[in-house]
């Protein structure tokens, strides 16, 4: 199972033939225009490889596994990533990357990662921030959350280019480490239930919305994606000590 998951964790970053990432929310739906102005699309060369979250006027919180060696730009304010949208978008270089320093020793474990942008974002309809939870809060099981992202709507499908949400009920602890034995710590990772609904190839790094703050950043699932298996997300509120060490920098 493990090579599977850490299989699935390298092709989160390949790209398509189109020029955009194989992002999806599997059994999701078209998101109402610019309602999540929180979301970010992390993007190499002006094609999108994983999701992200704005936290404060200058950082976006990812996972570690979107660590990308090349330039990466923050799209903010997007809702068809083939436009432009003058209007709504706010394209902003990614100054430095903060990777969970764990992380480079246990890729499965501690996918995290912070971006500081090269500017503020300027914050209004368009582009706004999510809540975080405290340190330490926790979401119970059967809670219902919001996952967003591009891409396409099943493993062998084109492409999508519209945010698309989709709502999952929260795993308890005892299911998620029967679905992945070790390599589920409880402590700091969370999952939701896969019953046709759940996330894919590309959607890695997005914020899972719990009570309309961000609980959870997407991190893993099973091959093919569409397997009845719990999606894996990093807790964000065991992170919150590490984040704001690293914001003050």
């Amino acid at each position: 199972m493990i090579a599977k998951a850490l299989l699935l964790l390298h092709l989160l970053l390949q790209l398509s033939p189109t020029g955009t990432s194989e992002s999806s929310i599997i059994g999701g739906r078209k998101a109402k225009p610019h309602s999540r102005p929180y979301m970010v699309s992390l993007q190499r060369d002006t094609s999108h490889f994983c999701g992200g979250f704005l936290i404060r006027e200058d950082f976006v919180l990812t996972a570690a596994h979107c660590f990308s060696s090349e330039p990466v730009t923050a799209v903010l304010g997007a809702e068809n990533l083939q436009r432009m949208e003058k209007k709504c978008q706010q394209r902003i270089p990614v100054r430095k990357s903060y990777k969970h320093q764990i992380n480079q020793k246990a890729p499965f474990d501690f996918d995290i990662m912070l971006l500081k942008l090269q500017r503020n974002a300027t914050l209004n309809k368009y582009v706004n921030v999510i809540p975080l939870p405290e340190k330490g809060e926790t979401v119970p099981a059967n809670t219902k959350c919001l996952m967003s992202g591009w891409g396409r709507r099943k493993p062998d499908g084109l492409a999508e280019h519209f945010l698309r949400d989709v709502t999952l009920r929260v795993q308890s602890n005892d299911d998620c480490r029967n679905d992945w034995k070790k390599y589920f710590v409880r402590n700091r990772m969370m999952c939701t239930h896969f019953d046709g609904k759940g996330i894919c190839q590309g959607d890695s790094g997005g914020p899972l919305i719990c009570n309309r703050k961000a609980h959870g950043i997407a991190s893993f699932t099973d091959m093919p994606c569409d397997k009845k298996l719990a999606n894996v997300y990093m807790k964000v509120s065991y992170f919150i000590p590490w984040i704001e060490e690293n914001m003050r920098n």
